[in-house]
């Protein structure tokens, strides 16, 4: 039986671990089959083309060109069977499972304009960096946090006016300053923590929260065990409650990063464990409502017509 519950997930790994799990029946954090006991479901999927040179450690563009496309595919497949819907304008939503197509790391643009090529495939989020500096930014684990480049500040302002999210999640902190100093729309930190509870580099300090606050973005309380402030659900109570209190309701959301975790918090293992999240947090309006706001004034900026 459908539940009547909503889920807006602004991170989840369903393509890049089809490649060795079962994504569609099976039950290990989350599938298709889980999303289906949803009666609307949001969720960002995540494109994440990522592959290295062994011994060089740089990467390989043709290669993270075809993993995307192969990842892009996998979405469009579903969509075709008639599993999902694919969010891609104001107003797509259905009963039932929707997917925001979302690249996680910029690194596969070989400029700011292929993102016009993204968006043709249904992409409508963009995360500026990985985990690695690139061309448009300094990533969370850069050794120089020189912000937004030239290129970067090309990204963020074509990206809002084609009508697609920019996600600052695995971001430096002048990265994301820039980005929500200079996004004309919500900007959203798809997966990521209070630094106020847990102190690691994936997580954001009260400035950087307070500068997407500024833009009306949200911010993602995610699972990763190593950015809670105790590997459990009740880690992920704490920091929604942390930045829902301080920072006003209106712009928390949850990016669980599953199936692109290797261990889920104590008492959250699977995406079905959303409700204990709900029942302990209250807010289960603004945990639905707030990522659809975004979404649907991101998307209203689509300057492309008949697509």
């Amino acid at each position: 039986m459908v539940s009547t519950m909503r889920l807006a997930d602004l991170h989840e790994d369903l393509a890049y671990a089809s490649m060795r799990a079962d994504v569609i029946n099976g039950n290990a954090q989350s599938s298709i089959s889980m999303l289906r006991n949803f009666e609307h479901a949001l969720v960002f999927a995540a494109v994440f083309p990522r592959v290295e040179l062994r011994g060089v450690g740089k990467t390989a563009r043709p290669a993270l060109m075809k993993l995307l496309l192969e990842q892009v595919r996998f979405y469009l497949e579903l969509e075709r069977a008639g599993l999902v819907n694919i969010v891609r304008r104001e107003g797509d939503l259905r009963p039932g499972i929707n997917l925001l197509l979302s690249i996680e790391g910029a690194d596969v643009l070989g400029d700011a304009g292929d993102l016009l090529l993204l968006r043709e495939l249904g992409v409508r989020a963009i995360g500026i960096t990985w985990n690695e500096d690139n061309r448009f930014a300094s990533s969370c684990m850069t050794r120089k946090d020189y912000g937004l480049t030239g290129e970067g500040e090309e990204l963020v302002r074509l990206a809002n006016e084609l009508g697609v999210i920019v996600d600052v999640a695995h971001a430096s902190k002048r990265t994301v300053l820039d980005v929500a100093s200079i996004s004309k729309k919500p900007v959203i930190a798809s997966h990521a923590n209070a630094a106020a509870l847990k102190g690691h580099k994936r997580n954001l300090d009260d400035e950087e929260i307070e500068a997407i606050v500024r833009t009306g973005g949200v911010i993602g309380v995610t699972a990763i065990r190593e950015t809670l402030p105790s590997p459990t659900i009740q880690g992920m109570v704490d920091n929604l409650k942390y930045i829902g209190e301080s920072f006003g309701w209106g712009h928390v959301a949850v990016g669980t990063d599953m199936l692109g975790i290797d261990e889920t918090p104590s008492g959250f293992e699977n995406i079905l464990m959303i409700s204990k999240l709900v029942e302990a947090v209250g807010h289960g309006d603004e945990l639905w409502e707030n990522p659809l706001r975004v979404v649907n004034e991101t998307l209203r900026a689509d300057r492309v017509k008949n697509t």
